[in-house]
This record gives structure tokens, sequence and C-alpha cells, in this order.
């Protein structure tokens, strides 16, 4: 996709980071590390307004959510947004909208490798390890609150109550890593997940990252969603850049822009 394929949106774009993420790294001024690399120069190419802000990394969904209201309405002090949420920003994104008042400001919300419905990979951390870091998390004075809301019990508790808002269009993105795709890496969660769940990116599955009125399904594992580069799809010639797929993220949203 080139740029002119890219619409220039009318309001800024969010772009949330996960579970233990970050906006960008950055030392003697220098950006060392970018949370979406390339993805927010391909966006303000056009001329689009993107912000990404810096939530906590291990608070839970309410906190988080918390954080980010507080973020758009400083930085967005009016007019509407629309938001991409990776991960666990998925969910903060949408408590933000359903019980945080921001329902009158955020126009479209995208979740991108989100899981609405937990992941079988957090409820075997959390079950598995979960008595044994506990006391390391309180010594350092930590919270671990974001690994029990991305389990599947969590997620259904959630859902009961975290409800889709009338008047904000709600899409997403779910991720399939297999062959090519899936790194020495993501070998251990992706089985755990592809044997409770089915197809997945490496800890969310398709099922748990389906939601709103459209899901894309790219190829890749969960960071590829936000242009983390794949080592083996790259050696194998099939790695390309999946900054132009979030042009047509865009493309969507403009119907509501």
């Amino acid at each position: 996709m080139i740029a002119n394929d890219i619409p220039k949106l009318n309001a800024p774009v969010v772009l949330v980071h996960g579970l233990c993420g970050y906006d960008r790294v950055v030392a003697f001024g220098r950006t060392l590390k970018d949370y979406f690399p390339g993805i927010r120069e391909q966006l303000e190419a056009v001329g689009n307004r993107v912000l990404v802000p810096r939530l906590s990394c291990t608070l839970g969904v309410s906190a988080r959510a918390g954080e980010l209201a507080r973020y758009i309405q400083k930085h967005v002090p009016t007019g509407p947004v629309h938001v991409i949420g990776h991960s666990m920003g998925g969910l903060d994104a949408r408590y933000m909208v359903s019980q945080l008042g921001m329902a009158d400001r955020v126009r479209s919300l995208t979740t991108v490798g989100t899981p609405h419905r937990g992941s079988a990979f957090a409820d075997w951390g959390v079950g598995r390890f979960g008595r044994l870091l506990t006391p390391f998390f309180q010594f350092l004075g930590l919270s671990y609150q974001a690994f029990i809301d991305l389990t599947s019990a969590a997620c259904r508790r959630f859902n009961e109550t975290v409800r889709d808002v009338r008047g904000v269009r709600y899409y997403s993105v779910a991720g399939v890593c297999e062959g090519q795709w899936i790194g020495p890496e993501w070998r251990f969660p992706h089985g755990i997940v592809s044997r409770a769940e089915g197809p997945n990116d490496g800890v969310v599955s398709v099922t748990s990252a389906t939601w709103g009125e459209h899901t894309d399904v790219w190829d890749g594992d969960h960071l590829n969603l936000v242009n983390w580069p794949n080592r083996l799809a790259r050696k194998c010639g099939v790695w390309d850049s999946f900054a132009p797929d979030y042009g047509r993220i865009l493309r969507r949203v403009a119907l509501s822009d």
C-alpha cells in the first residue's frame, strides 16, 4: 500500500500498547525502540495526528483504562479520536469507552491481537506460577493484576459488564502464527493456546481476538501484528512490513470519521 492509499482522518489516532509495553524507548534524544515501529510514521506521513500514551506495565485493566482516559483528555481536550489497541490495550480501551464516560470521545475502536475472551496461556501461567510470583511482585511493589485480567475467567466477568456502546464502531484484527511464521520463542505458548482454542498468534487465539462488526486475520505472531520483525519469516523470505496494513485499518474507520 502506498501512502496515497492511506486516508487523512479528521480525528487523531491513539495507538495503545499492551502488557509490559511502552510508547518508545529514548536515549540521548534518539529513539532506540518504538512499540509500534514504522506505524506512527506511516500514518503521520499523510497528515494524521498520531498519539501513543505510555500506560502502566502491569496494573489491571481498570487502572490502565483510567490512565488512557486522562491521557486523551489532556492531549485531545475536545473532539473525537480513533483508538487502535494492541493486546491488553484493546481491553483498556473497551473499559474506558464503556465504564469511564468516554463513549462520546471515541469514534472507533480497533483491537489488534486482543484477548477479549482471555488466553489459555494466561490461564496456564497464572495457574502454574501465580502463587510463586505473587510474593516477588509484592516485594518489588509491583502490581500483577494485569496477568489475572487476561485469564479466561476474568475476561468472562469483564464481558458481562463491559458492553459495547452504541455509536462507537468496533473492529478487530487477529493473528495466525503457523509454518514459516512460528519462531522458536512462540512454539511453547502457541501449543498451549492451539490445543485449547485453535489457531492463534502465539498467545491469543483467533476466536478470542475476534470482536466487533469486522475482523481481519493476518499471518504473523503476536508482536508481528504491531510490526515487530519476525526473524524466521524474514529468513524464509515471507516477511514484509505490517505498517501498510494499518492504512487498511484507517480506510475502514474513515467511514465513521
